[in-house]
Formats: C-alpha cells, sequence, structure tokens
C-alpha cells in the first residue's frame, strides 16, 4: 500500500522515538516498529522484512556501543545464539497469512507491552548458566519465534536472564543487543531467500532509527536509560496488539 506524507510523518517520528527508548537498554526496537506499522495498518509484506532490516541498523550500533564499553559477556551470549540463529532463519523463510500473522503479532505486542511495563528484579549476585544445552533450546524457541514475526527476540531473552539471574542489567542489555543483532540477520536472510525484495519504504526509515539507535545505545551503555518513557510506549503497544487481535 501506498503511504500518504502524513503516515510517513508519523511513522517516522515513532520508529526514532522507538529507537532511542530500546537502544537504551539493549534492544533493537522491532516490538515498537511493528507496533507503530500496524497503527497506520500497514501490510505484513511491509512490516515484517522493515522490522528486521531497522532491527539490524540499531541492534548493529549498540553492539558496537555494548561492547565498547565492556558490557557484553560473549560466553554467556554464545549458547543462546548457537540455538536461535538457525531457527531465526527457519522462521525467516515462513509467510503466514495476513489474519494468522496480525494473531501472532498482536499477541506479541500486548506481551512486548507488558513487559515494558514490568518491574523485573535486578539480581545483586548472578548465577552461572550450568548447561550449555539449556541456553541452546531456549535460544531455539526464541529465535525461531523472532524470524517467524519479525523481532530480534530480546524482549524474550532480556527478562529471562534477569528472573533467572544469568546477569546483572547492564549485562543483560549488552548480552540482549548482540542476540538482536545474530537474529535479526538470520530471520531477513530466510525471508529475502524466499520473497526476494524489499519494501521500497525501509531507507526513510532506516534514517530515523539509526539516529535514536546511536543516541540512546550510547545513554544506555554508559549512562542511563529512559525509565519513564517505557510506559507511554507500553500503551502504544497495547493498544496496537489489540488493535490487531480484535479487528
Amino acid at each position: 500500500m501506498d503511504l500518504t506524507a502524513p503516515q510517513i510523518v508519523f511513522l517516522c517520528s515513532l520508529i526514532l522515538c522507538v529507537a532511542l527508548l530500546y537502544s537504551s537498554v539493549g534492544h533493537a526496537g522491532a516490538s515498537g516498529y511493528l507496533g507503530a506499522m500496524a497503527l497506520c495498518n500497514l501490510s505484513p509484506a511491509i512490516m515484517k522484512p522493515s522490522a528486521l532490516v531497522l532491527n539490524i541498523l540499531v541492534a548493529s550500533i549498540g553492539t558496537w556501543r555494548f561492547a565498547s564499553a565492556k558490557a557484553i559477556r560473549w560466553r554467556l551470549l554464545a549458547p543462546f545464539a548457537v540455538g536461535s540463529i538457525p531457527f531465526a532463519f527457519l522462521g525467516g523463510t515462513v509467510n503466514l497469512s495476513a489474519t494468522s500473522y496480525k494473531l501472532v503479532l498482536g499477541l506479541l505486542l500486548v506481551y512486548a507491552a507488558y513487559r515494558l511495563a514490568a518491574q523485573v528484579p535486578v539480581a545483586e549476585a548472578v548465577t552461572p548458566l550450568r548447561h550449555w544445552a539449556l541456553g541452546v533450546g531456549l535460544g531455539a524457541v526464541i529465535g525461531f519465534l523472532a524470524g517467524l514475526v519479525g523481532v530480534g527476540g530480546g524482549i524474550f531473552l532480556s527478562p529471562l536472564l534477569l528472573l533467572r539471574r544469568w546477569a546483572r542489567a547492564r549485562e543483560t542489555a549488552g548480552i540482549s543487543v548482540a542476540f538482536i543483532l545474530a537474529n535479526s540477520l538470520a530471520g531477513l536472510l530466510g525471508h529475502v531467500i524466499v520473497v526476494k525484495a524489499l519494501p521500497t519504504v525501509v531507507p526513510v526509515f532506516a534514517v530515523c532509527a539509526m539516529v535514536g539507535g546511536f543516541a540512546g545505545s550510547t545513554l544506555g551503555a554508559r549512562y542511563l536509560s529512559f525509565r519513564n518513557l517505557r510506559y507511554l510506549l507500553a500503551v502504544v503497544l497495547a493498544i496496537a496488539g489489540i488493535k490487531l487481535v480484535v479487528f
């Protein structure tokens, strides 16, 4: 579908804000981008690859910034990435019907809204991931869902790391952004192999995402996160998710 000028301005503004907020806490923002596009009634053929491309751009910046700040525990990331990458590729090759995609995405956005609004306890002391196979298995499940819908999976990995006390908050952010980058690359590759095309609107959104991603990851890696703004974004995601499921 063709976007009107007001829709493009609205989407670009939301994408910039989403990238800024998400990148500050080690996410790339796919659920936010998808929520914004859902509000404008874009088709799944545009939403999924667009979100993955924006994820890759923002997660690349975030991975660089968090790695520079020595906030990525590569050994903890490894088993999750090993399991997730092939399954994110597999999920990327699957094209759901428009109805099924909207249902799955709607439920994901409602969950993302809950995760943004919920308080996750921060571990004072971390415990090691004792079984590599557990990380690989969890990564595989997250990776497939990520590739299927067009997200990076950080919205699932981050609370898992914190709730199981496998990582502290700053470490979780660093691990998540690298995890998201790997999954988004694999998911997009799987999608492009099947569809062999990307939406023409992607470059316009990409500029906004990169500006927001650079600013947010810089602040998140070294200074602060935008805690208050997450509640506003949670409301937007909840509205978009309910809209997809109900209408």
